[in-house]
């Protein structure tokens, strides 16, 4: 029950960004000279950009076919075209459920894309942003994967706006959009041969973008032998699916999981059941299944609704389906093709605030009476003794309010374990480094109640504070972190080290000293700082 709890935490909501507050840093001067309206020829055709603050923006750029015209199967690269395409709009996201209205009150009011692209299944494009064009400049590249889990979400968010992290450290950023909820991920394997990789399919679609990187991002200025994954919650998801992917060996080289750690996928079985229950709630049999591939979009986007409503699990994870995976990630360890990859992972300090406060927000305002049977429907762990973890924790941290409680311990019982558990098993292996991270600073927004809520640091990642104002705020505070967050990743995505002026000296991560880098005004590496909280559920 409490994988599933986790699980559902780790996709409930699109995480998103922001855009700073302080003028952006004085780009590197440009090696060639740059045309009013920019146009990149890549391996299907040329696509016309336009210039932002120095940076060269390439919206919507086409990297697969309509997934219309292959529903549940492997993408396919698209047609070429022989005229110059304009690439000055974001393309359309993939088919999902929208957000209630009003979802987690205001924090991602200003993260907003305006306006807002259509959904579709014809989904698969990409965005960049590069200081130059064509100019031999092997820069780092920096893919994101968006949050949402694997059902909701885009990497066309105005949230992941790559302007200013592009100008600040000479990288090449790209975000992706691809396939998401039942038309990613639902195992039709048992159908025949023709369903075999639909189980998977969003996976695949991702495998394709990072293709179309190594295949054309040196047009733009970056290096194809330097590529860093980077994705937060489902996207930190997505990123440690990709880490055992075969498919993508050699077009990752280093990798970043933010409060999404991916230790394992849905087994084939389940997955199945949840194609099965599809099926019947569409009124199809096995031996009507190639309706799904006409059907309307919609009409199974409602099925699937009913599915996850009815509590089956359908569409929100990676099948091991023994083809594309054969392991999971990282249980019972990591995966072999992790060995010589560097990887940072992290979460935010009290990331459940974002979940329990949104979905009650009496929660802010709980008192000790009231705190057990709180705590019990948020970790939803019939293991834990609740009065224990309440006592230790007001031992270890007496001056948590009842609300700080609730909020730490059910981040460190999910997202905190389940980060350093992959980043135990990374470790073991004794290869590429990995680097451990904590947002330790609270935001200010709403009188700071959110404390440091999922999805805080991606503004502070992307150096985006003035998109992020209704997650972070704006002032010279916000700035510091975004200032160290920033060039953390950017150094990470040089070297494979995040190391860098602003630090004080971050080691890697050891199953010994478990070191973690906070995050703070005063940022600090310390040995598992969080040691004796996380062990109260460990034991």
């Amino acid at each position: 029950m409490w994988q599933r709890s986790r699980a559902t935490l780790l996709g409930v909501l699109i995480l998103l960004t922001v855009l700073a507050c302080s003028p952006a840093p004085e780009a590197p001067a440009p090696k060639s000279p740059r045309p009013e309206a920019p146009i990149a020829r890549t391996t299907m055709g040329s696509v016309r950009g336009f210039i932002e603050n120095d940076i060269l923006v390439f919206k919507g750029v086409r990297y697969g076919k309509d997934t219309a015209t292959t529903r549940f199967a492997a993408p396919q690269s698209p047609e070429p075209w022989s005229d110059v395409t304009d690439a000055l709009e974001f393309g359309a996201s993939a088919v999902q459920i929208p957000y209630p209205e009003g979802t987690a009150g205001g924090l991602f009011e200003s993260w907003a894309t305006v306006p807002k692209p259509d959904l579709s299944e014809d989904c698969l494009f990409l965005n960049v942003w590069t200081p130059a064009l064509s100019d031999d400049g092997k820069r780092p590249v920096m893919v994101w994967f968006h949050g949402g889990g694997l059902t909701r979400g885009s990497g066309s968010s105005n949230a992941y706006d790559g302007v200013r992290l592009a100008n600040r450290g000479d990288v090449v950023v790209v975000t992706v959009n691809h396939r998401l909820n039942v038309f990613g991920y639902t195992y039709l394997g048992e159908y025949g041969a023709r369903f075999a990789d639909s189980g998977n399919a969003g996976i695949l679609d991702m495998v394709l973008a990072l293709e179309w990187v190594r295949d054309n991002i040196a047009e733009f200025g970056g290096d194809p032998g330097n590529v860093t994954i980077f994705g937060e919650s489902g996207g930190g998801v997505k990123v440690s699916a990709l880490m055992a992917m075969e498919a993508a060996s050699g077009l990752v080289h280093k990798a970043v999981v933010q409060s999404g750690p991916g230790l394992e996928f849905i087994e084939k079985q389940e997955a199945a059941e949840g194609a099965a229950a599809l099926l019947a709630t569409l009124s199809l049999t096995a031996d009507t299944v190639d309706q799904l591939l006409t059907l309307p979009a919609a009409e199974i986007l409602t099925a699937y609704e009913q599915v996850n409503a009815a509590g089956i699990r359908l569409g929100v994870r990676a099948v091991l389906d023994d083809k594309h995976f054969a392991r999971h990630p990282f249980v019972p360890d990591a995966t072999p093709r992790a060995a010589d990859i560097p990887m940072m992972i992290g979460t935010t300090r009290t990331e459940t605030s974002l979940f329990i406060g949104a979905r009650n927000p009496a929660t802010f305002e709980l008192d000790w009476e009231r705190l057990p049977s709180a705590m019990t429907a948020s970790l939803g762990r019939k293991d834990v003794d609740v009065g224990e973890v309440i006592a230790g924790y007001r031992r270890i941290r007496p001056e948590y309010s009842p609300a700080d409680l609730l909020f730490t311990a059910a981040t460190d019982a999910g997202f905190l374990n389940r980060s350093h558990q992959l980043a135990d098993r990374k470790a073991e292996q004794g290869g590429a480094p990995a680097f451990f991270y904590m947002l330790n600073w609270d935001t200010p927004v709403d009188g700071g109640k959110w404390r440091a809520p999922h999805a805080l640091e991606i503004g502070m990642v992307f150096d985006n504070v003035a998109k992020s104002a209704s997650m972070s705020g704006v002032g010279e505070d916000q700035q510091r972190i975004a200032d160290l967050m920033s060039e953390a990743w950017l150094a990470f995505a040089r070297t494979g080290d995040p190391n860098n002026a602003l630090l004080p000296d971050w080691p890697a991560y050891t199953t010994e000293d478990r070191m973690v880098m906070l995050f703070d005004l005063e940022p600090q590496a310390q040995s598992d700082p969080h040691g004796e909280q996380r062990r109260l559920f460990l034991e």
